[in-house]
């Protein structure tokens, strides 16, 4: 026993066990993430319960059943609910119930328990409508009013294509607003901008208040035009109809402009329900978000959070690596050297919040009021980069990250043997001829670990980000058709901050469950997939330079 301690196995076994059980949970947690997750797409069977009300009288409940558990009967008999005298049973089932037609009913969830249910049914005809407002709507299809005439027969083909159109319509009125319109509203923002900073300058003259008038005329003209053509896509949208008859047994009669797809689940097959799932993950990630973030996709924090982080990447990068050389091939090995990379690797223990501190601090309110003050008098207040935005969150994630780049870097300068150095030199190169076109593609394998690292932390992060540039809701992306195309400046959405704000602001909690655990398991798969580039990119260089290794 002695032996078997002394020769180290046991430590071994130790180690492997506990990153065995290190890896089973993580597995294990992005297991439960994927499937809590990605079981919100699939179509649930729509059910109908007839249950007792209040005072005896029953009541029709349609909606899908959201979740379940066991409440024991001594808490349901302390909270005044009515229960049979003679129930013996300890334990009772409630079921979560999503009866969704918000703008009708009192709540868009309730509970009912298992005792008041006098019978369960999923008939074939109840429709699920996914709505641009007040989330779903469940009931019977009773109606399709298409061009002004009343659809009989088969409603399910007549009221698909209705939809399709309706969404097809209101799609080009949404690209209409947000391309042309909104050029011309940026173009009028540039010439009274222009306006103004021709006056504080003291240049305007009546010659260019004339030519700026002539293209506000003109834009104007234009946008008339614009308008009437957006005015005439929404009404047209609006032209057909759907009645459906709810639980209440009413019907109720809705515009196809707001309703964006219709399904009848219980009517569908396996491969049909396979169909749909895969239909609605691809609108989660290409869709906008809608009521508040609780409906709706997620593209707008996609892009904000790749974009950030390739542009963090591009401005860490050569900061780390400027840094990493400078420590390690040039400066003098004394206490200075010591003490700073001492307070580089102090500084990735730094909390993350405080580092969204700084970058409000001395990014936003300094630097970027300064620039505001200099570049864009015109516009003040109102600030341009002195307000949070997409640049200085990349800035401050840089800065947050360096600390990693910097010490994988010199760990990568320091495998490379000095022989290597020595010979270059001796060949006639310069030091940095040296180091351009050996050290550093020797070194980049490394380099490019560093670059992993800091885009699985930078891409996770949301605290700073709250400070210097990430919002609830983004009305513009920070690329678009306008001149310069890429505006560094504005706020944008990101996965990490909607997890937050989903899970812990929503009015609808039961609403916004299922979206934390989509929205977790994306971010994830981003974070995955950026990191897998990243090392690709690596595996490519350690094999292309593997020769001067050699």
């Amino acid at each position: 026993m002695g032996k078997w301690f002394k020769s180290g196995a046991p430590w071994i076994w130790m180690t492997a066990g506990t990153v065995s059980m290190s890896l089973v949970a993580v597995v294990g947690l992005l297991l439960l993430i994927g499937w809590r997750g990605l079981v919100y797409f699939w179509p649930h069977p729509i059910y109908q319960w007839d249950v007792q009300g209040v005072g005896g009288n029953n009541q029709r409940i349609i909606g899908e059943l959201y979740d379940q558990e066991q409440v024991p009967v001594e808490r349901l008999r302390a909270a005044g609910h009515p229960l049979p005298s003679d129930e013996e049973r300890e334990w009772l089932t409630r079921y979560l119930i999503k009866t969704g037609n918000r703008e009708f009913v009192d709540l868009d969830f309730r509970w009912v328990l298992e005792t008041d249910i006098k019978a369960r049914s999923t008939p074939a005809e109840l429709a699920l409508l996914e709505r641009t407002t007040n989330g779903n709507f469940y009931g019977r299809v009773s109606g399709v009013n298409v061009a002004g005439k009343v659809v009989t027969g088969d409603l399910h083909g007549p009221l698909r294509e209705a939809i399709d159109r309706a969404v097809d319509l209101n799609s080009q009125a949404d690209s209409l607003q947000k391309g042309e319109i909104g050029a011309i509203n940026y173009q009028l923002e540039k010439l009274r901008l222009k306006e103004r900073k021709a006056e504080l300058n003291h240049e305007l003259t009546d010659q260019l208040k004339s030519e700026l008038q002539a293209e506000r005329d003109k834009l104007q003209a234009d946008y008339l035009v614009l308008e009437k053509e957006l005015f005439r896509l929404r009404a047209d949208a609006g032209r057909d109809s759907v009645t459906v008859t709810d639980m209440r047994g009413e019907a109720v009669t809705m515009p196809l402009s707001k309703v964006l797809d219709v399904t009848w689940p219980n009517e569908m097959g396996l491969f049909a329900k396979i169909g749909y799932w895969f239909h609605q993950i691809g609108k989660f990630i290409s869709g906008d978000p809608r009521e508040a973030n609780t409906e709706g996709g997620v593209f707008p924090a996609i892009f904000g959070t790749v974009f950030m982080v390739i542009l963090m990447a591009i401005i860490v990068m050569p900061l780390g690596v400027v840094a990493a050389v400078y420590l390690h091939e040039y400066a003098g090995k004394n206490v200075m050297t010591k003490f700073i990379r001492i307070a580089v690797i102090n500084l990735a223990g730094v909390p993350s919040i405080v580092y969204g501190v700084f970058g409000l601090g001395f990014f936003v309110y300094t630097l970027g009021g300064s620039i505001d003050r200099i570049f864009y008098p015109e516009a003040l207040p109102s600030p341009t980069f002195g307000s949070p935005g997409v640049i200085w969150s990349a800035l401050t994630l840089a800065i947050l990250t360096l600390p990693v780049v910097i010490v994988s870097t010199e760990e990568g300068l320091a495998r490379i043997p000095s022989a290597i150095r020595h010979g270059s030199l001796a060949l006639g190169a310069t030091q940095a001829e040296t180091l351009w076109r050996i050290v550093l593609p020797m070194a980049s394998p490394a380099i490019m670990t560093g670059l992993i690292l800091a885009i699985a932390r930078a891409a996770g992060e949301v605290a700073p980000l709250m400070l210097v540039g990430v919002v609830k809701l983004a009305p513009t992306l920070p690329v678009d058709g306008n001149f310069p195309y890429l505006h560094v400046e504005r706020k944008f959405m990101h996965l990490g901050f909607h997890i937050y704000d989903v899970g812990f602001q929503s009015p609808n909690v039961e609403a916004a469950r299922p979206l934390v655990y989509a929205t977790s398991f994306l971010l994830v798969t981003v974070i995955v997939g950026l990191n897998l580039t990243a090392i690709g990119i690596r595996n490519h260089l350690r094999e292309k330079f593997k020769a001067l290794d050699n």
